[in-house]
């Protein structure tokens, strides 16, 4: 990096304050001792460089989950952090290294919303855990966690984040129909491809029932029935084709498609070794449930 851009940074992370509006009123302005700015271009890559230690130390310590000989004990995005390891030991050494990295750049883990969650081994699962603490205070443990906006639970089951999604799909589409009821098809149509088609993790989903992922696309169909003002019966594949657009099979086929194009052209070690598996139940199982358009 030049030298000039260095020193740009810091003058800028040095003078930079900010200030508080309530009822208002505009606050005195202070100073902002720490962090990187809030919605600034350069943030991401900034954190990024001065997270990138904690993750090499991490990587470097070769304790946690091996998958195909790539060791794979921790995931990061942004400030969200996730520790793996297959003994309550590993995880103990994998966090001394972040309580040490986080004392010697003055950072401090909310040990509120740090948790811990074991995993099923098939229908085995051990209920007492020695005690798993960060900064000296024990760890709650956890069945199930939203790590960026996704369920993830013990028994790795998705029926949790399919209804979650089927929730968030119900009042993103009643919110439509109310305040767009006076509006032309064509309007309503882009709304719902915008809004309502994105079924967000769907591609991620591989553990459910027929009754879960059937109730999913009724409520894909009805929301389609609410937003163009349809009958609650009318035919579902002669609506979406009129429409020309997607139906739930449809949509889910390219949302799938779409996220193992990506992991295949990815050239993250872990993403690499995921598409490099020919037995991979989650590769396996997009190109046979979801491209097939059924659910065994």
């Amino acid at each position: 990096m030049p030298l000039e851009l260095v020193n740009i940074f810091k003058y800028w992370y040095a003078h930079q304050v900010n200030s508080v509006r309530w009822a208002g009123v505009m606050s005195e302005p202070y100073r902002l001792e720490c962090g990187v700015r809030q919605g600034g271009l350069t943030s991401p890559t900034l954190f990024n460089l001065y997270m990138d230690a904690l993750i090499v130390a991490l990587s470097g310590l070769h304790v946690g989950c091996y998958v195909d000989g790539v060791c794979v004990n921790n995931l990061s995005y942004a400030d969200d952090m996730v520790l793996l390891s297959a003994s309550v030991c590993g995880i103990r050494r994998l966090l001394k290294v972040c309580e040490e990295y986080a004392c010697s750049h003055g950072l401090l883990y909310n040990v509120v919303k740090s948790q811990y969650m074991v995993f099923q081994a098939g229908s085995k699962c051990p209920q007492h855990v020695p005690p798993i603490r960060l900064n000296d205070v024990p760890l709650e443990r956890v069945d199930q966690f939203k790590y960026l906006g996704h369920w993830v639970t013990a028994d790795l089951r998705d029926h949790v984040d399919i209804e979650r999604e089927r929730r968030a799909l119900s009042k993103r589409a009643n919110m439509i129909a109310r305040r767009f009821a006076r509006c032309s098809s064509e309007v309503k149509i882009t709304l719902f491809k915008a809004f309502c088609t994105s079924l967000y993790t769907c591609s991620l989903w591989v553990s459910y029932t027929q009754a879960v992922y059937s109730a999913l696309r009724i409520q894909y169909n009805n929301a389609f029935r609410a937003v163009m003002g349809l009958p609650r019966f009318c035919s579902a594949s002669g609506m979406f084709a009129e429409a020309r657009t997607d139906c739930f099979h449809s949509t889910m086929r390219k949302r799938c498609a779409s996220l193992v194009r990506r992991v295949r052209g990815s050239s993250n070690t872990v993403l690499a070794m995921i598409a490099g598996r020919l037995d991979c139940p989650y590769i396996g199982h997009c190109c046979s449930r979801h491209v097939a358009g059924c659910v065994r």
